[in-house]
């Protein structure tokens, strides 16, 4: 099984969101955190979690790529129980049974994006169209060998 993961390059994350999540962390899209949030009247640093954060599930604090890894089912599990317990602490959910639920749906739509190779990068981009949010993904590709041009070359003397 595979997972969504926080990633970190530089320190940016610290900066633009209320919250960095930490590298490592399990992440969902967490979208849900804005379900009945007006983008117009949120602060700097949430506007910019609403457009391009992943939600973390051991800070929940956000992060801008998250990377595809392998899961452990006891990860998987203890990832689902970590949102659970946050649906209900900080969202109100009536109890963890159904906050269960509600994680485990959201954990299984995070394993629906991972169909790509272990490592990939993945970046998002989150936007009000209508009155739906809507959430478009996006492989970030690594930098490879046609991006660097040849500027010298070493002769032999001779």
């Amino acid at each position: 099984m595979k997972l969504l993961r926080c990633i970190r390059f530089d320190e940016s994350d610290t900066r633009v969101f209320p919250l960095a999540a930490m590298p490592g962390e399990w992440a969902v899209p967490g979208t849900f955190v804005f379900a009945d949030a007006d983008p117009e009247t949120l602060s700097r640093q949430q506007r910019q979690a609403f457009a391009n954060g992943f939600l973390g599930l051991g800070s929940f604090g956000w992060s801008t790529l998250v990377t595809v890894a392998a899961i452990e089912p006891e990860e998987y599990e203890d990832a689902v129980a970590a949102l659970a317990q946050h649906l209900v602490e900080a969202y109100g959910a009536p109890d963890v049974r159904v906050a269960e639920a509600a994680a485990r749906e959201e954990i299984d739509y995070a394993a629906s994006l991972c169909e790509h190779p272990i490592n990939t990068l993945l970046s998002l981009s989150r936007f009000i169209e209508g009155e739906a949010i809507r959430e478009q993904f996006r492989v970030v590709p690594p930098p490879g060998e046609t991006l660097h041009t040849k500027i010298w070359e070493i002769s032999p003397d001779g």
